[in-house]
C-alpha cells in the first residue's frame, strides 16, 4: 500500500471539504456577480467562505482577498504594493519559496535595492538581520515557516523591529501551528488551501485594510477591486469549509504530528550517515528534513518511491530541477550534503504504521550498498 509522506507539498482533499463543494459542482452554478438568485446563492457562499477563512488566522472579512493560490497571494503581496511606487528598498529573506523570491527580483531589476535577509545554521532570521536596512525600505517580507526545514520565525519579534510593512507567507503555518494576523504584527499574509485539505487552485491575502495596493489582473473589479476575474466557487467553499476545519481540529492535528515527527527524528538519529536539518529550532509538528551521507536526494527519493514511499527532496515547484536547495545552502550546509536531502511531511492521515514501514525502506536501501 503506497505511503503519502509529502504533505507539505499538497494535501489530500478532506471528504467534508470535498461534501461541501460538489453542489457548487453540479447544480449550483451561478456567477457571484450576477443579482438574480443563483447569484446570490453562490455570492453568499463565497462571502461564508471568506468568514472561515477570515476566522483561521483572526481577521475580519473583508480584509480576505481570494487568489488562484498561494504564488498569486505572494505576487499581488510585493507586485501589487510595490509596483506601482519609485523604486526603493525590500528586504527579503533568503529562503522564501520562489513564488515570492522571483517577484522581488524582477522588482530589483527595476531598480529597487533588494536585500536578502540571512538566516542562521538553524533557518532562522535573527532580529539583528533587520538591523542593517536601507532607510527607504518599503516592505519587509519573511515566511512564517518554511516548507522545506519546518523552522518556525519568530515573526512577531521580527515586525516589531521594522517601520516597513510586513508581509508573511504562512501558507506552511496556518492550520499546522496557532496562526494570528494580528499578534504577528504583520500588514499582509499569505494562504493556501491544498496545504490545508483543500482544493488546490484556491488561496488568499489578508491585508490589513490601510494598505495602498493596486491590483495586477484588471477587468471586472472582483475582490475589492485587487482580483478581477469570476471567482472560482467551488474551489473558495472549500477553501473556507478547510480552514474552518483546520481551525477546529488544530491541536488534535497538532498533537498526532508532533509524535509521528519525535518518533520518526527518534529512530533517525541512530543512524551515522544522517544529519537531521534544522533539529534544535522551534519547527513545524509535521516536518522532517535529513540528508543520508553518500546519497543524492533525487536518487534516493527515486528509490524510496519504487517501494511506494512519497517523499519530497525540497519544495515541490523546484522538484524537477537539479540545483540543490536555496534554503538549505543558506543555512550554510555545504552542496554535496544539499543536494542529499530528503523531506519528510506528515498529514492528518498518517500513522505510527507508516514510520515503521519507511523506516524498514530506507534501512534497506542504506544496507544495500
Amino acid at each position: 500500500m503506497p505511503v503519502y509522506l509529502d504533505n507539505n507539498a499538497t494535501t489530500p482533499l478532506d471528504a467534508q471539504v470535498l461534501d461541501a463543494m460538489l453542489p457548487y459542482m453540479q447544480g449550483l452554478h451561478g456567477n457571484p456577480s450576477s443579482v438574480h438568485r443563483y447569484g446570490r446563492l453562490t455570492r453568499n457562499a463565497m462571502e461564508q467562505a471568506r468568514t472561515q477563512v477570515a476566522g483561521l488566522v483572526g481577521v475580519q472579512p473583508e480584509q480576505v482577498v481570494f487568489t488562484s493560490g498561494g504564488t498569486e497571494a505572494n505576487n499581488l503581496a510585493i507586485q501589487g504594493v510595490l509596483g506601482h511606487l519609485p523604486a526603493a528598498g525590500l528586504a527579503v529573506s533568503s529562503i522564501e519559496h520562489a513564488s515570492l523570491l522571483e517577484p522581488a527580483r524582477a522588482l530589483q531589476a527595476k531598480g529597487w535595492q533588494l536585500k536578502l535577509l540571512p538566516v542562521n545554521g538553524q533557518g532562522q532570521v535573527e532580529v539583528s538581520a533587520l538591523a542593517g536596512l536601507v532607510d527607504n525600505t518599503r516592505l519587509v517580507s519573511i515566511m512564517a515557516a518554511n516548507n522545506e526545514t519546518g523552522t518556525v520565525q519568530n515573526i512577531a519579534a521580527l515586525s516589531a523591529t521594522t517601520g516597513a510593512l510586513f508581509h508573511t507567507d504562512a501558507s506552511q503555518a496556518a492550520g499546522k501551528i496557532a496562526v494570528d494576523f494580528a499578534a504577528m504584527g504583520v500588514d499582509l499574509m499569505t494562504l493556501s488551501s491544498h496545504k490545508i485539505y483543500g482544493p488546490q487552485g484556491a488561496g488568499a491575502l489578508i491585508m490589513n485594510r490601510a494598505v495602498d495596493i493596486r491590483p495586477m489582473l484588471l477587468g471586472g473589479g472582483q475582490e475589492h477591486n485587487l482580483r478581477s476575474g469570476t471567482e472560482n466557487i467551488a474551489a473558495i467553499v472549500g477553501f473556507g469549509m478547510a480552514a474552518q476545519l483546520a481551525g477546529q481540529q488544530l491541536e488534535s492535528r497538532q498533537q498526532q504530528a508532533m509524535q509521528l515527527r519525535d518518533e520518526l527524528i527518534r529512530r533517525l538519529q541512530p543512524i551515522s550517515s544522517v544529519k537531521i536539518f534544522a533539529a534544535d529550532v522551534e519547527s513545524l509538528p509535521n516536518t522532517v528534513q535529513f540528508a543520508v551521507g553518500g546519497y543524492d536526494g533525487e536518487a534516493l527519493l527515486m528509490e524510496l518511491d519504487r517501494r511506494g514511499f512519497a517523499v519530497s527532496s525540497g519544495s515541490a515547484c523546484h522538484a524537477r530541477q537539479t540545483e540543490p536547495s536555496h534554503v538549505l545552502l543558506a543555512m550554510g550546509v555545504d552542496e554535496t550534503t544539499a543536494r542529499g536531502a530528503i523531506r519528510v511531511s506528515f498529514g492528518k492521515d498518517n500513522r505510527a504504521e507508516d514510520i515503521d514501514q519507511f523506516m524498514d525502506a530506507l534501512q534497506q536501501i542504506i544496507n544495500r550498498d
